[in-house]
């Protein structure tokens, strides 16, 4: 996993590039958000569509309430980086148009568009 630190707007934002699947259950996303907590002090992450396991884009699996909701608890905003036009499930398209309406998580194209995002909080 490659972390850095970005700031935009005089906000730090954490920024993940990597390829490999990073949450696969809500323990996994415990230990990213204390990850990078303690590497970079930010509170807000941007992650790439890759990083999340399919089950999470399931939304019968629970798997992206839980998250969404350790997220909050912990006071953490992110923003999902990639293309999400493949998904046919109204249910979830329905969950990313409220995310993105949202103050916690949002689904976005384009890592800049997340950058801004999550600065504009």
């Amino acid at each position: 996993m490659n972390l850095i630190t970005i700031k935009h707007n005089d906000v730090e934002i954490a920024v993940i590039r990597s390829s490999e699947t990073l949450i696969t259950d809500v323990q996994s996303a415990l230990d990213l958000i204390a990850t990078v907590s303690y590497e970079t002090g930010c509170d807000r992450i941007v992650l790439p569509k890759a990083s999340l396991s399919e089950e999470f884009f399931d939304l019968k699996t629970r798997l992206a309430g839980e998250i969404l909701q350790k997220f909050v608890n912990y006071r953490v905003k992110a923003a999902v980086v990639g293309d999400f036009s493949g998904y046919t499930s109204k249910s979830l398209r329905d969950f990313i148009y409220e995310s993105n309406h949202g103050k916690d998580l949002f689904f976005v194209a384009e890592e800049e568009e997340a950058i801004a995002k999550l600065a504009a909080l």
